[in-house]
This record gives structure tokens, C-alpha cells and sequence, in this order.
């Protein structure tokens, strides 16, 4: 296991998945209480579907991306995406914003931005990460941890980043005992 320092934050599936489910607590601790969950992807993905069953709320996800360059280290342009993906209806009411984190704050400014000008149906949008970095221009309504050293987080699921289909097999052996 690798050690965290102020350059790099390594999280491990356990505090993963205990980090998700104590931003709901901070969440739902608050007494504020939204209608749906709009998460962001593919960061936002995971949190987004724990949040939809933990509070029972539907859930609508919305495709962004800027971090591409350099094995996805570096900040490229923003793309939003052109749609909102949901079972039924569209945006309307109180959402809860969701992502894993805030780096530069650009992705939350430009979307709540986005939600404003074309979502006229939702009355209150509240945002939510786990990690929020110092060198965010934003600071999200929520956040679990707050990292003044602005390291560079390394989620468990980074491992599929670099695996490709003719490597499965391999992958899989590794993990079997002998």
C-alpha cells in the first residue's frame, strides 16, 4: 500500500466506499432534502448511485470531462454534455449536485452555470463532493474532506485505466490464491 503525503492521496475501496456514505451522512445530517440526484461522469458515477439508494431519489447523470492529457493529470477544455440522462421527466425542483471531487472548481462553476440557464424547473441546486481542494475557485455546499495541500488523488478504481480487454485473464489469475 502506498502512503499518502501532501503530493498524493491514495484511497483504498474500503475508505472509498466509508467516504460516499459519510458525505450522505453529512448530507442528510444537514436536514436538507432534495428531489433528485444529478451526478457527474464518470467521478460523480459511483457516489451518485449510493446517494439515489440511500435517499431514494432518482437519479440523472450528466457527462462532463476535461482531464485527458497525461493519463488524465492534465486539465484540458470543458465538455459538458448535450443531454441529462433519466428514467422519466427532466430536472425540476431541488437536485443535489454530485461529483468526487473539486480541483480547479471550473467543471462545478460551468454546470451550475448550465443548470441555471437550461433547467428552469429546478428551484435550488446544492452541490456535494468528497474531496475539495484548496486551489478550488468554488467551495461545494458539502465536502467531506478539505485538502489544503491540493495533493493529487488516487482513486481505487484508477487500476481499470490502464487495463484493455486482451489483459483480463491475466488481471484475474493474479488475484487467485494458489
Amino acid at each position: 500500500m502506498l502512503m499518502s503525503n501532501d503530493k498524493d492521496l491514495w484511497v483504498s475501496w474500503d475508505e472509498y466506499n466509508n467516504a460516499i456514505v459519510g458525505l450522505a451522512r453529512m448530507v442528510h445530517e444537514s436536514g436538507w432534502q432534495f428531489d433528485q440526484v444529478l451526478c457527474l461522469a464518470r467521478g460523480g458515477l459511483r457516489p451518485g448511485d449510493i446517494f439515489s439508494r440511500i435517499f431514494d431519489v432518482p437519479l440523472a447523470i450528466l457527462s462532463t470531462s476535461s482531464y485527458r492529457e497525461e493519463a488524465g493529470k492534465v486539465q484540458g477544455s470543458l465538455d459538458i454534455g448535450r443531454h441529462i440522462t433519466m428514467t422519466r421527466g427532466s430536472l425540476a425542483g431541488k437536485v443535489l449536485l454530485l461529483d468526487d471531487l473539486v480541483d480547479s472548481g471550473v467543471t462545478l462553476e460551468k454546470v451550475q452555470t448550465h443548470l441555471k440557464e437550461n433547467f428552469p424547473a429546478i428551484t435550488e441546486v446544492k452541490s456535494a463532493v468528497i474531496w475539495c481542494k484548496a486551489c478550488s475557485s468554488v467551495r461545494p455546499d458539502y465536502y467531506l474532506q478539505y485538502l489544503a495541500s491540493n495533493p493529487w488523488i488516487h482513486q481505487p478504481f484508477e487500476e481499470y485505466d490502464s487495463l484493455r480487454p486482451h489483459q483480463l485473464a491475466a488481471w484475474l489469475k493474479k488475484g487467485e490464491v494458489g
